[in-house]
């Protein structure tokens, strides 16, 4: 009778992980959720427990009445609109152009070797140098307070950032795909739309994440741009600072409600999004 062979034990994954990884990974966790779980109870407190000593962490009689306040009172559900259109087809006019541009940059070197570089030097200007320009000449043309001012402003914003990403992109994509699209008879405009664009579409997913998110997020241009018709979501939030104080609940509702667009769409792409981060990394 032959003996039973020993099969190796398999230690679990979290087992052969040292100490100090979980450790550190559990303080990083706690230091990034600990602030988003303060302002989510704070969104749910009555006014009395805001300051109270020893804090409250959790309050015995949850409220809603900061989110409809935020919401209906301060306007902040008309903010939210016009930040979803402006945000959404800033994104993409920007994507589309940018994806354009580094399509050229990359395969016919569109404007020499610095052409690439100085449009994304146009990032490095600060919005305060040229934001008074834009308005006077906003205003000349009566695109002051309007969407489509806002959305003009965001993708000029933005669009470099998209190039810099799709151009990086597409200079790592193999040629030999497109010439071999041409041989077959398409046209050089039939091989970057069946071709290219399809290959990269988790660069242009992880490109329009950040730009929406930028969009999404800017308070200058609209502070200055916008008053009462196209003003977003980021601007609504002077409104809880006044002589009487500081408005803490519908702050922090509005806060929470301003997340789930962000969340929803990091969901959604999260799988275009990590390749699109991650193709160009170098491989050992």
């Amino acid at each position: 009778m032959t003996p039973a062979v020993k099969r190796p034990v398999r230690r679990s994954r979290l087992s052969r992980t040292p100490i100090w990884r979980i450790l550190f990974l559990t303080v990083f966790i706690i230091f990034v959720l600990a602030p988003l779980y303060w302002v989510f109870v704070t969104s749910i407190k009555p006014s009395d427990d805001y300051l109270a000593i020893p804090p409250v962490w959790y309050p015995d009689q949850p409220t809603i009445i900061h989110y409809t306040a935020a919401l209906f009172d301060y306007r902040g559900l008309n903010g939210l609109i016009n930040s979803l259109i402006i945000s959404v087809a800033a994104t993409f006019l920007s994507c589309l152009f940018g994806t354009l541009m580094a399509y050229s940059l990359a395969r016919f070197n569109t404007g020499g070797q610095h052409l690439s570089f100085w449009v994304l030097s146009q990032r490095f200007l600060p919005p305060i140098a040229i934001v008074l320009p834009i308005f006077l000449n906003y205003r000349a043309l009566g695109l002051n307070d309007t969407h489509i001012g806002m959305i003009l402003a965001y993708t000029v914003f933005t669009l470099p950032v998209s190039v810099w990403m799709m151009f990086a992109y597409f200079r790592g994509m193999p040629r030999s795909l497109e010439e071999a699209a041409l041989v077959d008879g398409c046209t050089r405009w039939t091989s970057f739309w069946r071709v290219a664009v399809p290959l990269a579409a988790p660069g242009i997913v992880a490109a329009a994440v950040f730009t929406f998110i930028a969009c999404w997020t800017e308070f200058f241009f609209a502070l200055v741009l916008t008053s009462r018709n196209a003003y977003t979501l980021p601007t609504v939030f002077r409104a809880f600072l006044s002589f009487q104080g500081a408005q803490y609940g519908e702050a922090s509702a509005l806060a929470i409600v301003s997340l789930v667009p962000s969340i929803v769409l990091g969901v959604l792409v999260q799988k275009h999004l990590v390749r699109g981060l991650t193709l160009g990394a170098i491989r050992g």
